[in-house]
């Protein structure tokens, strides 16, 4: 201790102020004197070298030993429990957990204020554990906790997720009468709300008139984490109306509930309270503001704002970068993050894996796999997260080989999460062999398979057999009455032609959700059902379960299969109410329930209102007008869905082809054709079909012969089609020699196939050919319908 005494002690505490110095040189060496007009400062005088250490803002741990060696020297340490509290906090602020433990233990007398130093330490450390034993060992000495006490304690319990213990200080702190304390009360309303029943932490609330607004924070942001938004909204309401001032911590919570509702107006009422009440210049508040505008699809906006932040964080770059993917602004999402990169941000996992959902494009391979070597360079790629991210993005790009190589490339084959995300992406690219595999290889890893991997395996298995082993590994394991494998396990059934199994594992299902609803619907819809689904659609309605849009579209396809446009304007007229009509799932739902009913000017309307019209609306108008021989029109919107690049599937194709077939002469259809092979549709069934049909309603036979010849896997109704054109056109012999050839690949005629062959063969006067075919027709039980011709 001598060595402080010399005079180049000073420079080792260049950051000590000039006062404190003196008292350490005076501690250690009573025979330096200040200047004369100071009074003199005694090396015997503890209490006042204790207060300078105690003031001092730039005390260091060592600074914190050495005082704690002279407090000891000088017995103060063993007469003066404020001093031993200090030193105790001073060692637990600078994470000197072991001396802060043996000094709390050679306490002579520990008092309360002691034990709320040692558990608020441990918690400051993120030892929440032995913060709990602590307070156990306290109450067992006989010790009375007090609010600080419970507050910090309450705070461990919610850090370990120990609702059970947390329940247990609840009832010490109703007992012994701190229920009313406002610091208290907000410990017990964030840790019911985070992990046990929002009802409950909404009581506990409520049980006491609160003027605090720490209660009205937490009670707030539970609501908002456990996604009652509008219950948040009404609570804000009700602490405004008690005159109570919201500040910083109360309007993140509020605008996140804003833009969950995507409530922009609200949401701006909300931005004028933290002008008025200058908390703009705080980087969360003004992070929820962006995300606000970004989540309601106001980018500009949340730019603007997002420029006007004094400063930004993380979470703000995030957000920004989240809000450009939500609205499918890619380019927008790499200029950010390369200016992040450029301003050299801090870059979390969170930011990466919203870049890589940005790149999760077919179009966007290149970016894909730049990012990809970032991640790599980095050092991001160990993470799970991003790594999980980065599997999902090839997946959706098609690179599946890709996915599966960073799959193999995981260090932690322990984490299901990983082996989740590797079954969906088999799932998405509807390899279902892969997919099974690889849930077999978890079982025979020892690893559990969650609801994610058994609900992706169901969504892609065919086979009934492996998906009743699966539902029987759910039951086993518990996992069945979980609503997202419970609802795959229905669908599953429903696919597999088991409506009576389906309707029982949606019966076994707890908490029912929109897409239970939704599944259960379009399976009673899809197996001629339709009584059935609207019944349960009333019942959503008497239970008072508010259907979404999701729901709606699947109740209004079981008025498209039974053809009730009755009905269908009911549910249009709920979906009006409701506020979702202009859902662009439910505007294509109402144009194809209307075009199918025959509605067609109805459904032009529905077509006219939408905000945004997509392939889906646009295919189904174009059927409704082929399949009422309204042509003219069919081909006009058919011609504006090219113009507006809008994608063209294999059935609007079918349905349009259709329709120009009964035009004379094959113009448009020529046109059409040239568009299928653009697309590379020709050798799809469906369309080939319907061009082999539309080539011989022309009379180009030739044609017609190519068409078929263009279709890779025909299917019977391509086969009958192409024999039924040559009996129409007098080509027994060809009509015939098809039928040979479609035997002998495997594909059994049925009657209208035989219908074709016979009148081929008796216009071309083939009389024992016909015999023969009627023989293997009486072999295989077909029947001609009487008076039913293909001529």
């Amino acid at each position: 201790m001598n060595s402080l005494t010399h005079p180049k002690t000073h420079t080792r505490f260049p950051i000590l102020g000039l006062k404190f110095a003196s008292s350490l040189s005076v501690a250690e060496n009573p025979s330096i004197l200040h200047d004369k007009n100071e009074q003199k400062l005694s090396p015997l005088d503890p209490i006042q070298l204790f207060n300078h250490w105690n003031n001092s803002r730039d005390c260091s741990a060592r600074d914190t030993k050495i005082f704690h060696a002279h407090f000891l020297k000088t017995k103060i340490f063993h007469s003066n429990a404020f001093v031993a509290n200090s030193l105790v906090a001073a060692y637990c602020k600078y994470a000197h957990m072991i001396y802060a433990l043996k000094l709390f233990d050679k306490i002579p007398h520990p008092n309360i204020v002691s034990w709320n130093v040692m558990i608020t330490g441990f918690n400051q450390n993120s030892l929440f554990e032995d913060s709990w034993r602590a307070f156990c060992r306290m109450r067992s000495f006989g010790f009375e906790p007090n609010e600080f006490t419970y507050g910090s304690v309450l705070s461990a319990c919610t850090a370990l997720q120990f609702p059970f213990c947390g329940k247990l200080v609840y009832s010490l702190v109703v007992k012994n009468g701190f229920f009313s304390n406002g610091y208290v009360r907000s410990g017990m309303i964030d840790l019911f709300a985070k992990y046990c029943c929002f009802e409950d932490a909404l009581r506990v609330f409520y049980d006491v008139s609160c003027e605090n607004v720490v209660c009205w924070n937490a009670i707030i942001s539970g609501a908002v984490k456990n996604g009652e938004n509008l219950v948040a909204l009404n609570l804000f309401r009700q602490m405004c109306g008690r005159f109570l001032l919201p500040n910083s911590f109360t309007f993140p919570s509020i605008l996140t509930a804003c833009a969950a509702l995507e409530e922009l107006d609200l949401g701006k009422g909300v931005q004028g309270w933290v002008i008025k009440r200058g908390a703009w210049g705080d980087v969360f508040v003004g992070t929820a503001i962006v995300d606000l505008y970004a989540k309601c699809g106001e980018m500009d906006e949340a730019v603007k704002e997002f420029f006007r932040m004094p400063v930004f964080n993380v979470v703000s770059w995030t957000a920004m970068i989240s809000g450009f993917v939500q609205n499918d602004d890619f380019i927008s999402v790499l200029q950010f993050f390369k200016e992040m990169i450029k301003l050299r941000e801090v870059i979390n996992n969170y930011t990466v894996t919203s870049v890589l959902t940005a790149c999760a494009d077919p179009a966007m391979v290149k970016e894909a796999i730049q990012i990809h070597c970032w991640i790599f360079k980095t050092g991001f790629y160990s993470d799970s997260a991003v790594k999980a991210s980065l599997m999902n993005m090839y997946s959706k790009i098609g690179e599946i080989d890709l996915s599966e190589m960073v799959f193999k490339e995981t260090e932690n084959f322990q984490d299901v999460g990983i082996w989740a995300v590797m079954i969906s992406a088999f799932a998405q690219n509807r390899n279902s062999e892969k997919a099974i595999d690889m849930f077999q290889r978890m079982l025979q890893e020892g690893l559990k398979p969650n609801k994610f991997c058994s609900s992706s395996v169901l969504s892609i298995v065919d086979s009934l057999d492996f998906s009743r082993q699966i539902h029987c590994y759910t039951l086993k394991v518990g996992l069945a009455f979980d609503v997202s494998v419970g609802n795959s396990l229905s669908t599953m059934y429903s696919k597999c032609g088991r409506l009576v199994e389906s309707y029982e594992v949606f019966q076994q299902i707890v908490e029912k959700d929109n897409v239970s609803c939704a599944s259960m619907i379009s399976g009673f819809a899809e197996h001629g059902h339709a009584d059935q689904a609207f019944q349960l659609f009333r019942d959503m309605l008497f239970e008072e379960t508010v259907p979404d849009d999701m729901t709606l579209t699947a109740v209004l396809a079981a008025c498209s299969a039974i053809r009730s446009l009755n009905s269908g304007k009911e549910v249009h007229a709920y979906a009006f109410r409701g506020g979702i009509v202009k859902k662009v799932l439910v505007c294509g739902a109402l144009v194809n329930m209307y075009s199918k009913c025959g509605a067609l000017d109805t459904a032009r309307r529905v077509f006219d209102m939408m905000p945004v019209k997509d392939k889906v609306s646009c295919s189904s108008l174009v059927s409704g007008y082929a399949q009422n021989e309204c042509i003219e029109e069919a081909v006009r919107l058919f011609l504006e869905m090219q113009m507006a690049d809008l994608e063209v599937d294999s059935f609007t194709l079918s349905s349009i082809l259709g329709a120009v077939s009964q035009l004379n002469g094959p113009g448009v259809g020529t046109q059409l054709h040239a568009h299928v092979i653009k697309t590379g549709l020709e050798s799809e069934v469906s369309v080939g079909s319907s061009l082999l049909r539309m080539y011989s309603k022309c009379g180009s036979i030739d044609d017609c012969r190519k068409a078929f010849l263009q279709i890779k896997k025909p299917d019977l109704i391509s086969w009958t089609a192409m024999i039924s054109s040559y009996a129409q056109h007098g080509k027994g012999a060809e009509a015939l020699r098809l039928y040979e050839l479609m035997r002998e690949s495997g594909t059994e005629p049925d009657s209208v196939t035989f219908v074709g062959v016979l009148s081929a063969c008796s216009h071309s006067g083939q009389w024992e050919e016909v015999l023969k075919i009627r023989h293997v027709m009486d072999g295989t039980g077909a029947r001609k319908d009487p008076g039913w011709s293909t001529v």
